[in-house]
């Protein structure tokens, strides 16, 4: 924290927390539900804090009240200068509702079922402002016309009123004595678009009218999009990112932040939703280091033993020892030239000059490129735009004539032979046509085990246990009977499926795959990507899909690539290229994807 934000006009503070909100379990264990937060609220300003549910969120919240037992809350709470932590209580009830309200999730059982909607938004008013009963009612009426709720609703008892009807009303309750500071805990949980809709536009309707601070306890991220200028990212209790809100939601830079996203569903998402692998830790036993690690891809050792410090990076802070999902691999001006006179470097034969015309094919022209930890990228484009070939240069099958690579944060260039050959098992090939590239002579157990044996990595003992892993990965069974099929014998499914497990089977962190369900019948294209796509995500892998099937990428793509005669012409998120493409190249390949149109002759 910067003297300037401690010092912010308005703001609340929760800074150098050592230990936080504790909370007893029946076998006497100590729960750490929030453990070192440290954040800050602006005057006028909104911060959403966002999380999987048990992640803390609405304990923060309640300790910002006073909510908690005497003596399970430590470190400090500043609300313009003053120390609330260890307050009197009399001295929290001066400030709950004045100062700082809260719009409680729980509707349900938030309302006394014995009273009337109207009488109990009129309690905290007689209550902390002293209003007579006519007075009271009339701001009621104000406040219920200015979160939507007619005189019907107004007059209604809690379970007469749906959801979000109860949700209005609970905030109409939290702003009833003009706070400073507004805090609404889940303010779209289970309301249906509508109401959903409605209610975002009541808060920035709030926002803008009282010029209050808001803070923003949700997993609604759409909503926090809408409404947030700041994120604060929560996991088991910890901050792990912090930031502006549309630089984090466009490019969450934690794992944690980035898989949060991934499962979010909204309507500009093209792609299958993914899930965070793992659960949530015990809260009485957390993980020792970074929380996370047990669920991270991209975990190393110092993750299970040190815990990684909130340190800012860019534009914002993040807590990780590796500063955030790492940059897998960088290619940057790659070259390719193919002489069609049979000279590979596309060079001219000085000698063979005068009988021989010079022809050349610039397959790849100054191509640069990045791909995330954890990441799919699908490359697109036509037959011969130069797709494959790159895809062999960056998985070393070619050199390339001009340019670089990295991989995981070295020039595979500046490496030895060994140590090159190392770096290069983490980078696996797939194949277009499995029939074609793998030996019609090896077996389904030699096909998968061939890549340990030409690295010469393991004894046979975990050669075998490798294999076996690598083909239960993929779904098919490791029977004797079956591993010891050949080629032919296989359905092209099967074969693609075994041609995946020989890539899984040195561990790589990058795999290429170069159209690999583009000779299956599209039963078999489902189940073969949908493979792939959870694989990738259970091991981490960064997944460069080569493909011109558009419908087939966008399901499954974090980014699109567009490629032209050698030349990625176009990039971005998949939504963004899919929805507002910007090349007319791309938008031709969108008109000839595959797609029902439904009515005579394609009209309706």
């Amino acid at each position: 924290m910067t003297e300037q934000s401690i010092l912010s006009v308005g703001a609340l503070k929760l800074y150098n927390t050592e230990a936080s909100s504790r909370f007893n379990l029946a076998d006497k264990s100590i729960v750490h539900a929030v453990d070192g937060v440290s954040f800050d609220l602006h005057a006028k300003e909104t911060l959403a804090i966002v999380g999987e549910t048990g992640s803390g969120k609405t304990t923060i919240a309640r300790a910002l009240l006073g909510l908690h037992a005497p003596g399970a809350t430590t470190g400090s709470i500043h609300y313009q200068g003053q120390e609330l932590n260890g307050i009197s209580e009399s001295d929290w009830r001066s400030i709950r509702w004045n100062r700082i309200a809260l719009s409680a999730q729980t509707t349900g059982t938030a309302f006394d079922p014995l009273y009337r909607i109207e009488e109990q938004i009129a309690e905290p008013l007689r209550e902390h402002q002293g209003l007579s009963a006519s007075l009271a009612q009339e701001k009621v009426k104000r406040l219920g016309l200015q979160v939507g709720l007619s005189a019907r609703h107004l007059h209604a008892y809690p379970h007469q009123l749906s959801g979000g009807e109860k949700q209005r009303a609970m905030l109409a309750m939290a702003l009833s004595c003009d706070p400073q500071i507004l805090i609404v805990d889940e303010p779209t949980s289970g309301q249906d678009m509508l109401s959903r809709h409605k209610m975002i536009k009541y808060l920035q309707e709030v926002r803008q009218t009282l010029s209050l601070s808001m803070l923003i306890i949700t997993h609604d991220l759409a909503s926090v999009s809408q409404l947030a200028d700041r994120i604060a990212v929560l996991y088991a209790g910890k901050l792990i990112e912090t930031g502006p809100a549309q630089p984090i939601l466009e490019n969450p830079r934690h794992p944690y932040t980035r898989g949060l996203m991934n499962a979010y569903p909204n309507m500009t998402t093209q792609r299958d939703l993914r899930g965070i692998r793992g659960e949530l830790p015990d809260p009485a036993n957390p993980p020792t280091g970074c929380r996370f690690h047990p669920r991270c891809t991209q975990a190393i050792e110092r993750c299970a033993l040190e815990e990684p410090p909130l340190v800012q990076i860019g534009d914002r802070f993040i807590a990780c020892h590796l500063g955030g999902v790492q940059v897998l691999l960088k290619a940057s001006n790659l070259g390719k030239t193919f002489s069609l006179n049979g000279n590979g470097n596309g060079k001219k034969d000085t000698e063979n000059a005068s009988t021989e015309s010079f022809e050349s094919v610039k397959a790849v022209q100054d191509v640069s490129l990045e791909l995330f930890e954890g990441e799919v990228v699908a490359l697109i484009g036509e037959t011969g735009s130069g797709k494959t070939t790159l895809g062999s240069l960056l998985v070393s099958l070619r050199e390339p004539d001009t340019g670089q690579i990295i991989f995981e944060g070295k020039d595979l260039r500046d490496l030895d032979l060994q140590e090159r050959k190392r770096m290069q098992s983490r980078i696996q090939f797939i194949a277009q046509d499995p029939f074609d590239a793998i030996s019609p002579r090896l077996t389904v157990q030699e096909i998968v085990r061939e890549p340990l044996d030409i690295q010469n990595l393991f004894d046979k003992e975990e050669k075998n246990q490798r294999v076996n892993q690598a083909i239960k990965a993929v779904g098919l069974p490791v029977s004797d009977s079956f591993i010891g099929l050949h080629s032919h014998q296989l359905s092209g499914g099967q074969l693609q499926r075994v041609a995946i497990a020989r890539a899984l089977a040195l561990s790589p962190k990058l795999i290429i795959a170069d159209e690999p369900v583009s000779m299956l019948d599209a039963s078999e294209q489902a189940k073969v990507i949908n493979l792939l796509k959870d694989i990738q995500n259970e091991y981490g892998l960064g997944l460069l899909l080569i493909s011109h099937d558009l419908a087939l990428v966008r399901k499954v793509s974090d980014r699109i690539l567009v490629m032209q005669a050698g030349k990625i012409i176009e990039g971005g998120p998949t939504n963004r290229v899919i929805n507002y493409p910007q090349k007319e190249y791309t938008r031709a390949l969108l008109n000839a994807a595959p797609s029902f149109v439904w009515g005579r002759n394609g009209q309706e």
